[in-house]
């Protein structure tokens, strides 16, 4: 008992990479059998695949593992369970042996006479006697740990001397120098091209082409042959979907048939419903590299209409923003709400890949999905002239009522509440489930869709080898054969940033875009610079976002004709609201400060790079004047959309004060004022350009001055200073305004009873006219590293 006793008390190691091998763990000595000492260790049961896979990618000695004895004990056990008892024992050896086919080796009498296997342990002609080999245990005191030992690692034969690889000087100029199989790369690669329709020969074709420009083989996928390629062809043509005529029997061996690619797996109950969750190796490896600190999208409505059951994709966007879905889960429609059911057995398999994975965001499109009878309270009344407006559609109006109004009040609340994803990333998700409807629903025989091994079987083959082949940098090779199902080109929010500039032109409350196949065509978009931008192309026709509303709205942005998106409103939003209800917990509060800074920051750099105006802007920024700028835009925006920062600032439990308030509106109307009054009234003669004086950046700065500040100055005494001043002053001094500030669409909007309540406003007007009738210069400034 001291043996286990030692073993149980070893940590579980679990390094942080895809794969891992033995040089990757620190092993331990522990007495063994007849006075032997063990070379062991410990790791998750679920990653010994992982390690398998590391100890067969050995650069000094390339080689597989195959599994040359299994025992399992059944589930249930009449006696009680020993402390040193096993659930499962592997015992893994190197292909190359333990059989020794070479001229004068020993081979066992029994593997002549023995049955034949589903996984074969290695081709004869390969056996060279090697002796590595380690022996993996599934205890029943630890079921979610593996007991690795590993006392035999060296891959020699029983004499001692190299017997395959790089080492073995026998060895050289024959196929005993790689591996014995090609590599899972290689045959995912060749899987996915047959699945899509790709001729053997010509797959051997471009291989060879590749080789040849490599200068010959340097690893066994050099040695590929045209009988493993067709091998490989036949296995897929000769693959049904209906292992049995009952469509639950026949989920049920499918299932078991393809453990690895299935996460979760639940049959109907009286308490739950059907669910299966499917997630290839390569589909983990994806989300393990573009979700990692990164955004996971949901497109949970996929086939409600013609599938029994619809499709629940889990999307993560690549470098070139374009989404890959990385898992897929199959469940009754109206069980789509219970994300619990799925979510934490995803989250714990991607855990238990990469133990430092972390989610950045999570984007949903359904976030009531299990509770459509209840219906909110807020809004409803905006739909009215809607409906009315489709009164003779009666089926439309059928639908929109069973559909939408029982989640409209949720949809409006979220809207409110929580953080909106940007159009880059809605574009994507359309991409995707247009490729999707393109890849899956194309049968032409429509039964087959009430079958649920139908769809795992597709999902798990021709639509998941179309995925894979959208990210092979080598597609190119076979573009003779492409389809509509295969992706070509960027999606419509590249194709929009291609567009120029000068293809946009605005026609009042629309805009025409030059049409970039045939430029004698254009296309119209109504509502541009919005977020519900429409275009009169097919694609915007069907609902999707189309290049030319993408362009349309960019230019309208930058032109300072339209507002921010709703997206970057909300961000504002949250930013005021962070500055106003700080945390009670100091360390908490300038964490939030900190990390929204450095959000502002990177959105700037990425807004100058696209403008191509970053040499005009100042690297560094002081953090008030990072912030302080757009409250009061913020504050405007919020008052145009009926959402005032009052409201927002209600829900943290800490409101403004009136006497804020109008502070804040007489210093926001001062500004607009003097901007209005120098533009109408004021001639100057001349446009200077300066650096800024220690004197003049003080002034400025008193510009940007936090609220807490303001309201402890006393009103009348800044009042009258601010008067003598613009009397005194001969040329007027003028900040470079920020890019909130420069945007007239959103100063002109201002509400009409801040003007009327504000009593300030008719006494600053008349003031500060009568300084621009005095200006004969202007001065523009630009801000300087304090400001």
């Amino acid at each position: 008992m001291a043996r286990w006793d030692e073993i149980l008390t070893l940590p579980v190691q679990n390094p942080p990479t895809p794969e891992f091998s033995a040089s990757d763990i620190m092993w331990s000595r522990v007495e063994g059998w007849k006075d032997s000492m063990d070379r062991l260790a410990l790791i998750p049961f679920s990653r010994v695949n992982d390690f398998v896979r590391g100890e067969s990618n050995n650069k000094e000695c390339p080689t597989r593992f195959h599994v040359e004895a299994r025992r399992r004990r059944p589930p249930t056990m009449n006696c009680k369970p020993k402390v040193d008892g096993i659930l499962e024992y592997i015992l893994y050896w190197c292909s190359f042996g333990p059989d020794d086919y070479r001229k004068g080796g020993s081979v066992r009498p029994s593997r002549n006479s023995s049955t034949k296997r589903k996984t074969p342990a290695g081709r004869p002609h390969t056996k060279r006697g090697c002796i590595c080999h380690f022996i993996v245990k599934r205890l029943i005191a630890e079921p979610s740990v593996a007991l690795v030992i590993y006392n035999h690692d060296k891959h020699v034969d029983k004499i001692g001397k190299p017997c395959h690889g790089p080492m073995d000087n026998m060895a050289i100029g024959t196929k005993a120098m790689f591996a014995p199989y090609i590599s899972d790369e290689l045959r995912l690669q060749i899987m996915s091209l047959l699945c899509v329709g790709i001729p053997v020969e010509t797959i051997m074709q471009r291989h060879t082409e590749m080789i040849e420009k490599q200068g010959g083989p340097s690893n066994r996928d050099g040695l590929l042959t045209h009988r493993y390629v067709r091998r490989l062809e036949r296995k897929i043509r000769r693959s049904v979907y209906e292992l049995d005529d009952d469509d639950a029997i026949s989920i049920n061996i499918w299932v078991e048939n393809h453990q690895n690619h299935i996460f979760l797996y639940e049959d109907f109950s009286d308490k739950d419903t059907f669910i299966v969750g499917i997630q290839t190796d390569w589909q983990l490896q994806q989300m393990i590299q573009y979700g990692n600190r990164s955004l996971l999208a949901s497109d949970s409505k996929f086939g409600t209409n013609k599938l029994k059951y619809p499709v629940h994709s889990l999307l993560v966007f690549d470098k070139q923003k374009n989404a890959i879905p990385v898992a897929w889960i199959i469940t009754p429609n109206f069980s789509h709400g219970e994300a619990y059911r799925w979510m934490g057995a995803l989250y714990d398999r991607v855990r238990t890949k990469d133990p430092t994975w972390q989610l950045g965001g999570f984007i949903i499109d359904d976030p009531f999905a299990d509770v459509r009878t209840i219906r909110g309270n807020g809004g409803m009344e905006l739909f009215e002239a809607f409906l009315e407006d489709f009164v003779d559609c009666a089926g439309f109006l059928d639908y929109f009522r069973a559909l939408w109004f029982p989640r409209l009040g949720s949809w409006i609340t979220m809207l409110r509440t929580t953080p909106l994803a940007t159009t880059e990333v809605a574009s994507a998700i359309e991409s995707y489930h247009h490729l999707l409807k393109l890849r899956l629903l194309n049968e032409a025989n429509e039964r087959v869709y009430q079958r649920a091994d139908w769809l795992v079987h597709k999902l798990g083959t021709k639509v998941h080898s179309y995925y894979w082949l959208d990210e092979y940098s080598g597609k190119d090779n076979f573009s003779r054969y492409w389809r509509s199902e295969w992706k070509s080109g960027p999606n419509p929010w590249q194709q929009g940033l291609q567009i120029p500039d000068s293809d946009v032109v605005v026609e009042g409350n629309c805009a025409r875009v030059v049409c970039q196949k045939n430029k004698e065509r254009s296309h119209v978009i109504v509502n541009p610079g919005s977020d519900l931008a429409l275009c009169d192309c097919s694609w915007s026709r069907k609902g999707n976002i189309c290049k030319h509303a993408i362009k349309s709205t960019k230019v309208f942005r930058q032109r300072g004709l339209a507002p921010p998106s709703l997206a970057l409103f909300r961000y504002y939003q949250a930013l005021a609201n962070v500055v106003h209800c700080p945390p009670s917990d100091t360390l908490i509060s300038d964490h939030a400060v900190a990390v929204a800074i450095f959000v502002r920051t990177q959105l700037d750099s990425l807004l100058d790079a696209t403008n191509g105006n970053s040499s005009n802007r100042s690297t560094s920024k002081d953090p008030q004047s990072v912030i302080e700028p757009r409250e009061s835009d913020v504050r405007e925006g919020s008052i145009e959309n009926d959402v005032c920062a009052s409201q927002s600032q209600a829900e943290c439990g800490d409101e403004v004060s009136d006497e804020q308030n109008d502070d804040l509106d007489r210093f926001v109307f001062k500004k607009r004022k003097s901007r209005e009054a120098s533009d109408e009234e004021g001639s100057p003669t001349a446009t200077q350009i300066t650096q800024p004086s220690e004197t003049e950046s003080s002034q400025a700065t008193d510009l940007q001055e936090p609220l807490d500040r303001r309201e402890n100055r006393a009103p009348k005494k800044s009042k009258s200073k601010e008067a003598s001043d613009g009397g005194k002053a001969n040329a007027r001094q003028a900040k470079q305004p920020s890019e909130t500030e420069s945007r007239p669409a959103i100063d002109q909007q201002e509400p009409l009873h801040h003007r009327q309540e504000n009593p300030a406003h008719k006494k600053t007007k008349s003031g500060e006219a009568s300084d621009g009738e005095e200006t004969m210069a202007m001065q523009v400034m630009e801000p300087s590293e304090t400001e």
